[in-house]
């Protein structure tokens, strides 16, 4: 019962942890992880999707992941490989969850074709009553519909 419990409430704790810091900001969900033992990681935050470079809020959905991340110490939750080749990974710094701050301060969709978390579904519902970020655009376009397009 007590291992259970341990997977209910620590659901990442099954996943490899990598710890480092940001060096280069890519977009506003890849980032560049020097891990401790000095090797280079392409991280992809895992379960959402940001404004692509080009798009309405994509210069400011980097520089709030810049604003999280960038120098500080990381650890990130392995969720395996994208199909590029990049890890994808549920960042934190401290106790926050990059990821969920991403969506908290409108700077992300939550990718439910890739994850179900409830949690951050609300969190993108409050983001979009708010008019949070992106969701200040009248008609936000999600970027998996605009790469679809192009």
């Amino acid at each position: 019962m007590k291992t259970l419990l341990f997977v209910l409430f620590c659901p990442f704790s099954l996943f490899a942890q990598i710890q480092g810091k940001a060096v280069a900001i890519s977009d506003g969900d890849t980032f560049t992880l020097l891990t401790n033992d000095q090797r280079q990681l392409k991280i992809r935050l895992y379960g959402i999707d940001c404004p692509e470079k080009g798009q309405a809020f994509g210069t400011k959905a980097k520089e709030k992941l810049s604003e999280l991340i960038f120098g500080k110490d990381l650890t990130v939750t392995d969720r395996g490989l994208d199909r590029y080749g990049r890890t994808l990974g549920i960042v934190f710094h401290g106790g926050l969850n990059i990821c969920e701050e991403m969506i908290r301060n409108g700077f992300a969709w939550h990718f439910i074709r890739y994850d179900n978390n409830k949690v951050w579904d609300i969190l993108e519902e409050q983001a979009r009553k708010e008019r949070l970020g992106l969701w200040s655009d009248p008609a936000p376009v999600a970027p998996w519909e605009l790469r679809k397009s192009n």
